[in-house]
This record gives structure tokens, C-alpha cells and sequence, in this order.
């Protein structure tokens, strides 16, 4: 059994450890700090987070027994310098955990929306894209450029 657990913790930082190793066609040109989401998709994210992430990664981001902190420095240290497609593409492909990839990618775009919002970053004028391309031209970054 403890085992399992184990190997469900290890699997989020053996993705994460690949990511970083991945070379993108085109470097990242925009910043989470440029404003990449609006607060009416953050709001609509918030309504998503709450029915589809919560209950295991807490009401407030801050993790829970067996799912990561989405807030904080623990989150923002492991996505610092991959890519908000990077991001993304866990979500689409692993979330939720009772039944992955179900959501669309709108809804996935929209929950990340209210996770930057959650922490901190500034909105902006457009809406965070829902295609995972385009996701990979912006950088997540922790500390302001």
C-alpha cells in the first residue's frame, strides 16, 4: 500500500522532471506577469475549481492528503521557467484524478485562469487560450521579468 502511494506522489515529479527536459520549437515570448488571462475567465475557472478540483486539492489551492498545493511556493517553484502549455497539459491529460481528460479544454484553460489569478499573477485584456501551442509561447515564471 505504501508503495502505491509512493509511486502516485512520484508520478507528478517524474512528469515535471520531463518537461524541463523538453526542447520547444518556439521559445516562450509572453510571461505569466504580461496579464494572460481576464477576471471574468478567472471567476468562471473558480466555479470549475471548486466542482472539479477541491475536493482533493483543497477549497483554498493549498494541496490535500494525497494532491499538490495549486498556491504557494511548493506550486510556483515546480512549474518555475516550463511553460504554461507545460502546465496545462498535466491538467488535460491527468485531471481530474476520478476522471481524467474529461473536461474540455476550455474548462482546463479556465481553471488555470482562476489558479493564476489564486496566485497573484495580474489579469489582462484576453482571454488565457484554450490550444496548448499557443499555451507554450508563455512562460510561467515565479519572480516578476
Amino acid at each position: 500500500m505504501k508503495i502505491r502511494y509512493a509511486a502516485i506522489a512520484l508520478i507528478p515529479f517524474a512528469a515535471i522532471t520531463m518537461l524541463r527536459a523538453t526542447v520547444h520549437a518556439q521559445p516562450p515570448t509572453k510571461s505569466v506577469w504580461d496579464g494572460v488571462f481576464t477576471e471574468e475567465q478567472a471567476k468562471r475557472g473558480g466555479g470549475l475549481y471548486q466542482e472539479n478540483c477541491a475536493s482533493c486539492h483543497g477549497s483554498e489551492l493549498t494541496g490535500g492528503e494525497m494532491a499538490p498545493p495549486l498556491s504557494g511556493g511548493e506550486f510556483m517553484a515546480g512549474w518555475d521557467g516550463l511553460t504554461v502549455g507545460d502546465l496545462f497539459e498535466r491538467i488535460r491529460i491527468s485531471m481530474p484524478q476520478n476522471a481524467p481528460g474529461s473536461l474540455s479544454g476550455q474548462q482546463n484553460s479556465d481553471i488555470l485562469a482562476f489558479v493564476f489569478s489564486a496566485n497573484k499573477f495580474p489579469a489582462g485584456t484576453a482571454e488565457l487560450p484554450k490550444d496548448a501551442g499557443i499555451l507554450k509561447t508563455i512562460k510561467f515564471e515565479v519572480k516578476k521579468p
